[in-house]
Order: C-alpha cells, then sequence, then structure tokens
C-alpha cells in the first residue's frame, strides 16, 4: 500500500515499538485521563459510507512530546461506526478490537491496550514524511476495515482528540463495555464444548495465545466468549478462532486437552500446557495489554492485584509498568499473572490457589468496583488497599489485626 498513504501499511510492522527518544506524540496511554475506542453496529441509512471526520485539534496543531515540559500526551476517542445486512451487535467488540490490529500495521504507529485504556504513539519519521493528520489514520482504518471483513458494507470514522466532548461521550462507552461483561456472566466453562483463542498480540508477545472461555475473558478485558464466537463466525480466517476444549484432565486447576494442544502449536513449541484457573506450575502466558497483574506475595503466602491505572508502589514496592515489564512477552511465569479485571467475578478465579478469599491486597478503587465478589466471599472488609498499608510488614500486622480468613488458615485449598 506504499504510496497511497504517507506511511507504509503491512503486518511487518505490527512488532513495532516506539520508544521516547523516536516519539513525536501520543494519545490515550496512562498520562491521560480521557480516552476511548467504540465501535457500533448501526442500520445502513444510519452511516455515511467512508466518511472521517476529527472532532478537536489535529497532529499538526498539537505540540510534539517533550519530556522536560511532561507534554506531548492528549485525549482521544476513535469511533467507528458500521453497517451491513449480516452484522449484529455481537461483532461490536470484535471490529473495536481491529483497532489495535490496524494501528500497528501502519509503520510509524504502536497502539497497546484497549477499551477505555487505548494508546497510540507516532513516531517522528513518521511525521516528517508528511503523516500530520488523523484524517489519514482514519482513511487507513476504513481501507483495512473493509478490506479484512467483507462482512462491512458501510464505514464511518470519528476520530476526536477534544477533551471536553471525550469526557461527555465517555460514560456511554463505559455502558457499553459494562453490558458486554455482564452478558457473559450467564454461561459457565462447563456450558460450552468449544473455547475460543486469540492472537492478537502475537505481533509483541510471539509465544502467546489468550485463551477466552466462558469463565476466562481475554487479558485485554476487551473479549469475552460470546465476542469470541463472533469473531470466528465472522473471520473464519482471523487472529479469533475456535478451540475445542477436549477432555477435562483436571477440573480445579482448568486443565483442557484441547487448550494444551493450542498452546503448543500457538506458543512454538514453548510450553504444552496451561491451567486457567491458577497462577502456579502452568499458569496462563500474558501478552502486555492485560487489564490488570495478579501477583504472589511470599511475605503473607497471599496474593495481590494491581491494575493499569494505579499509578503509585504496590505494597511490595513496585509499579505496575515495573512487574508488566516482566510479566509481559508472553511467557508463563509462576506467581504472576496478566488478567482481565472481570475475571474477578468468575467463581473460577485463581480458584486452585484459593481464589479471591487468597487476595490479600489491592488498589481502593477495584475493591469498591468489585465489591459485591469480595463480599460474597466474605472478605471485602478483610483486603488492605494502599491507604491502609504500605509494604509487606504493615500488610501482615493488618492481615492478623482483621483476621483475614487465608492467614487464619480458614480457607481450604480445593482438591
Amino acid at each position: 500500500m506504499e504510496g497511497e498513504f504517507h506511511a507504509d501499511i503491512g503486518p511487518q510492522y505490527e512488532g513495532e515499538v516506539i520508544r521516547k527518544e523516536d516519539l513525536y506524540l501520543e494519545f490515550g496511554g496512562p498520562k491521560v485521563a480521557y480516552k476511548f475506542e467504540l465501535a457500533t453496529v448501526k442500520s445502513l441509512d444510519e452511516v455515511e459510507n467512508e466518511k472521517i471526520e476529527i472532532i478537536g485539534p489535529d497532529i499538526n496543531e498539537l505540540e510534539a512530546y517533550d519530556e522536560e515540559k511532561k507534554g506531548g500526551s492528549y485525549p482521544i476517542a476513535i469511533l467507528v461506526d458500521v453497517a451491513g445486512g449480516e452484522l449484529d451487535k455481537d461483532a461490536e467488540a470484535i471490529i473495536e478490537r481491529r483497532i489495535h490490529m490496524f494501528t500497528n500495521m501502519v509503520e510509524g504507529w504502536y497502539h497497546m491496550n484497549q477499551r477505555q485504556d487505548c494508546w497510540l504513539r507516532i513516531n517522528k519519521d513518521c511525521y516528517k514524511k508528511g503523516f500530520t493528520s488523523l484524517k489519514e489514520l482514519g482513511e487507513i482504518y476504513s481501507l483495512l476495515y473493509t478490506s479484512e471483513m467483507s462482512i462491512i458494507e458501510k464505514i464511518q470514522i470519528t476520530i476526536i482528540t477534544d477533551e471536553g466532548k471525550i469526557k461527555e461521550l465517555l460514560p456511554h462507552a463505559l455502558e457499553v463495555y459494562a453490558a458486554r461483561d455482564e452478558r457473559a456472566r450467564t454461561l459457565r466453562d462447563e456450558d460450552v464444548d468449544t473455547f475460543y483463542g486469540c492472537v492478537l498480540c502475537q505481533s509483541f508477545a510471539p509465544t502467546h495465545v489468550s485463551i477466552i472461555s466462558p469463565d476466562r475473558i481475554a487479558n485485554c478485558g476487551a473479549i469475552n466468549w460470546f465476542d469470541g464466537r463472533a469473531a470466528a463466525k465472522i473471520d473464519p480466517e482471523g487472529p479469533i478462532f475456535a478451540i475445542p476444549k477436549g477432555e477435562l484432565i483436571d477440573p480445579i486447576k482448568g486443565e483442557y486437552t484441547g487448550a494444551n494442544k493450542v498452546e503448543f502449536e500457538k506458543s512454538l513449541g514453548t510450553y504444552d500446557r496451561v491451567y486457567l484457573y491458577s497462577a502456579f506450575d502452568h499458569p496462563h502466558t500474558s501478552c502486555g495489554c492485560f487489564e490488570a497483574i495478579v501477583f504472589y506475595i511470599p511475605e503473607v503466602d497471599g496474593f495481590g492485584l494491581v491494575h493499569r491505572d494505579f499509578k503509585g508502589e504496590t505494597v511490595i514496592g513496585e509499579t505496575f509498568s515495573h512487574m508488566a515489564g516482566e510479566t509481559s512477552g508472553g511467557k508463563q511465569i509462576e506467581g504472576r499473572l496478566g488478567t482481565g479485571l472481570e475475571q474477578l467475578r468468575s467463581p473460577k478465579f485463581i480458584q486452585a490457589d484459593g481464589g479471591r478469599r487468597r487476595m490479600v491486597w489491592m488498589p481502593k478503587d477495584i475493591k469498591e468496583r468489585y465489591k459485591e465478589a469480595f463480599e460474597a466471599d466474605g472478605v471485602y472488609d478483610k483486603i488492605p488497599t494502599e491507604e491502609d498499608v504500605k509494604n509487606t510488614d504493615e500488610l501482615l500486622e493488618f492481615l492478623d489485626k482483621v483476621g483475614h480468613p487465608w492467614i487464619m488458615g480458614e480457607v481450604e485449598l480445593p482438591g
């Protein structure tokens, strides 16, 4: 596609990473409060085909990244409206997640994460070549979507950088995400004979495959079992595919012959076993787009959790970004598990390791967001946050004081 745009386009660029020294500017990411991506299926008469609209300042109107001035990071919302006779609401999350893949196919662009955590970067060389407008990025999206997904008959792209407008629209996007997640809670792994796999992130994590089951959302938190089913139907040759779950080897650890087979094939033979419900022995691989990290705390023999939006140090003295560097890359790391936050609501969440009743630390906003799940297990008032403890010595003292059931020996590991 070289010549049509100011950047070459192709899968060979999907693993490209843009470091600070090469960065021209960025949209979204951890320094920006308001950002999101949302795909919406509409009727044919609601979509103006191939319309690209930019609302807010464009690339060439924004100041470049300056580390000393702490500038160069901007809000963004990417809205993809599509229509087609065979499209339905089940396709929305799949279409939305392709923003990650299509952005990374553009030479000089980088995309990470998803939903309200999206993060895009453009490098200096790309800007110097004339890629000075987000309209060009929208045109590339339009071309790739219609080329790769024939089911789309009409497409309209809106990219917003106006912070006030993004702030206004974000609550609706969060409602849509919540509705998708709510629907997925109606199924259990025992109810289906097919799981789904996703290799969208293999350009950054070559040995990673995300196993998606009713009880296990994708690491990124953006693809649940229903989304996986829709994706495999819409694009059978795409990065999301069906996995016959096969025989159940271990119901507690969540080991299936079908998942093991795919793990071996997609990890290039690096791993041949995967446990869906444990952080030990053969834990699920982690890419880099995960919403949160579950981490083992040996001092108290329990688990903590930290999510991408948490800016401070965890109770073990490490930040999310530091832990993410160690956890990502498609590796199986015992005691370090990249995960989607919705996983906290699953009854199978690290069930082989004690589940939610073995959780002993997490940020306050996550504890509040999933309050009902921890209350159901009787540990909501027993789990400290960053406001309660600052280190593992204080953690142990707190857990003893409140009588955390794991510390008190009241939690028996299943099996």
